[in-house]
C-alpha cells in the first residue's frame, strides 16, 4: 500500500489538547504556523505538494482500473 500524500503542510495540525488549550489562550501564544524562509520557498513547497497529490490520484486511478478490469 502506498502512503497517501497531503498538500496541507502550510496549515498547523492541532491536537485535541491544543484545541482545548486555545479556549484559555487569550493572547494567542499557542498559535503555530509552518513557515518558509522566502515566498519562493513556500510556493515551491506548495507546487511540489500539489504535484505529489496529482501523482497519487493518477496512481489510485490506475490501481482502480486494474482491479476493475482483471481478466478471469
Amino acid at each position: 500500500m502506498v502512503k497517501k500524500v497531503k498538500s496541507d503542510f502550510l496549515f498547523a495540525q492541532p491536537s485535541l489538547a491544543s484545541g482545548a488549550a486555545r479556549a484559555f489562550d487569550l493572547w494567542g501564544r499557542l498559535d503555530e504556523y509552518n513557515r518558509s524562509n522566502t515566498p519562493f520557498e513556500a510556493d515551491s513547497k506548495a507546487i511540489a505538494a500539489d504535484w505529489f497529490v496529482i501523482g497519487q490520484d493518477i496512481y489510485d486511478a490506475i490501481e482502480y482500473h486494474e482491479s476493475e478490469c482483471k481478466v478471469a
